[in-house]
């Protein structure tokens, strides 16, 4: 038994490094099926590879989730764990799950080094965010956009520069964090704590100046979070929705009918900034470029969430240049100015935009 969870641990790590070395972000090992990765947002099958069996993926688990662990899948659908290999180093998100031929494990790499604002190419103005005190932090965008990549490097960026006490709440851990000038402590989901929410709440007890939240998924955790971020807290988190405005009617339109004119007022007094980030194959290359929507706030900004007017938000970001802000179209229009993308992409990522005379270039 002990041997062939070793050989399954080997065969699993031989496959995760033959797909980081092919620039994967995510390896796919599926029961009946042969392993897979992704590249640049397309699925590559190992077509000289055998398909993976169930009781690979079995034997692995066995080995890597612990004997505290071993009945998890029998009690659940899915679950979600990190998993540093120990010779390489090498940190990894997996969730694995049940689906019709068995067992499936979906693997994300996770660098070991948190990429700084350059390597990422993140928008200079994005550091404003940093400079609150307290307030609601949102990257937003579709999964797989690199919004936790984000957030890690704004908290490395706080890390470094200013001496706070941040706390992250996550599932799992991604990134690991070492103290530099601020300190740095880690909770996750099921390990750490039972329940995001919660979690939350106990950080004003723990005198966190800066909380980050990996997914605000549901009315409980957005609650919290906002309440957090009321009390004294800068609240860093992630929506999975498109569009700046769209993460803001996104938080309110979880409430119930009856209490969404409050939440409109606290939205109004604690939304700080909107991050909404999407990744565009470049024309000439087999890579990705990262585009950007940018919302802060200010008088108008928050005018317009209070009195339910946020349709109106993507004007106040196409004109709020002086506040930081830019709007996708705008930075679509940069890319396409600057040869980096296809017209193609670009009416995929805005197509009620492709016909405008800025991004055709007639």
């Amino acid at each position: 038994m002990k041997k062939d969870a070793a050989d399954a641990v080997g065969m699993v790590k031989a496959l995760k490094e033959r797909a980081l070395d092919l620039g994967a972000s995510d390896i796919f090992l599926s029961a009946g099926s042969k392993p897979s990765c992704r590249i640049n947002n397309k699925t590559i099958f190992f077509d000289d590879e055998p398909a993976v069996t169930n009781a690979l993926l079995e034997f692995y688990l066995m080995a890597q989730l612990g004997a505290e662990n071993q009945g998890v899948l029998k009690d659940r659908t899915e679950y979600d764990f990190a998993i540093s290999s120990e010779d390489s180093g090498k940190r990894f998100r997996a969730n694995v799950f049940w689906q019709m031929g068995g067992l499936s494990i979906v693997f994300r790499y996770i660098p070991e080094v948190v990429p700084s604002f350059e390597q990422l190419n993140l928008p200079n103005q994005i550091k404003k965010a940093l400079e609150y005190k307290n307030g609601l932090v949102l990257v937003t965008g579709a999964m797989g956009s690199g919004k936790s990549t984000t957030l890690a490097s704004l908290v490395d960026l706080i890390n470094k520069q200013q001496h706070k006490h941040i706390v992250t709440i996550e599932d799992p851990i991604e990134f690991i964090h070492h103290n530099e000038l601020s300190l740095i402590e880690q909770r996750e989901l099921e390990i750490h704590t039972k329940d995001f929410s919660k979690a939350i709440r106990s950080c004003l007890r723990q005198a966190a100046d800066v909380i980050l939240v990996g997914e605000l998924r549901n009315l409980e955790t957005i609650q919290a979070a906002i309440t957090a971020a009321e009390t004294g807290a800068l609240v860093l988190g992630t929506l999975h929705t498109n569009g700046a405005t769209g993460a803001v009617n996104r938080l309110i339109d979880v409430f119930p009918p009856d209490q969404q004119n409050q939440i409109r007022t606290q939205l109004a007094d604690v939304m700080r900034c909107v991050v909404w980030q999407t990744l565009l194959p470049l024309k000439n290359e087999n890579k990705r470029v990262a585009a950007f929507e940018i919302l802060f706030q200010n008088y108008a900004v928050s005018s317009l969430i209070r009195d339910n007017k946020t349709f109106q938000l993507d004007s106040i970001i196409e004109t709020g240049q002086m506040d930081g802000m830019v709007s996708m179209k705008k930075t679509i229009e940069w890319l396409l100015s600057n040869d980096l993308i296809t017209q193609e992409v670009a009416h995929r990522t805005l197509p009620q935009d492709f016909s405008a005379p800025s991004l055709t270039g007639k």
